[in-house]
């Protein structure tokens, strides 16, 4: 690998890590690297952030003279996507076969399961509140007799007023 390329010649980390991953994944799951980093072209945008290639399971084959069959594609899927990635599951086998160049997919295999593991937004910060603001907001809420609720929604109003800008 290092002794292929003429030092000098500055080399993407990408390419060196698709060198090292590619035949790993695709002994692993059967499939290369390239299925995974264009996975969001494949299944849009909208399913790419809560789905992801998992494997491609190929059928055994006995004997070299048994017909080819097509593979069936694990995607891992978060719940909320799951019925979307199902009804649109005919358009990814087209899109995937497209991109391998060959009709290998022939199912797709749903596997429920978090896909975006520790991507959770932050939290926005909020500005404090000014003292005009906080006592419009004691005066809108004073009149609840549940403490309970009234602190509930004074927090509410905090957090909406915080974000907004003064």
């Amino acid at each position: 690998m290092a002794g292929k390329r003429p030092f000098g010649n500055p080399v993407p980390v990408s390419d060196l890590a698709t060198e090292i991953l590619d035949p790993v994944l695709r002994k692993r799951a059967g499939m290369s690297i390239g299925l995974v980093q264009s996975w969001e072209e494949i299944a849009g945008p909208r399913l790419a952030g809560r789905s992801r290639p998992e494997k491609i399971q190929w059928p055994r084959r006995m004997h070299e003279d048994d017909p080819f069959e097509p593979a069936v594609l694990v995607i891992a899927c978060e719940g909320v996507a799951a019925l979307h990635l199902q009804h649109e599951t005919g358009e990814i086998i087209n899109r995937v076969n497209a991109f391998l160049g060959f009709n290998a997919i022939g199912r797709i295999r749903i596997v429920q399961k978090p896909v975006m593991a520790g991507k959770e937004k932050p939290k926005p910060s909020l500005r404090p509140l000014t003292a005009a603001e906080k006592a419009k907001l004691s005066g809108t809420v004073g009149l609840i007799e549940d403490g309970g609720l009234r602190a509930s929604l004074e927090r509410l109003g905090a957090t909406i007023l915080g974000q907004k800008k003064p």
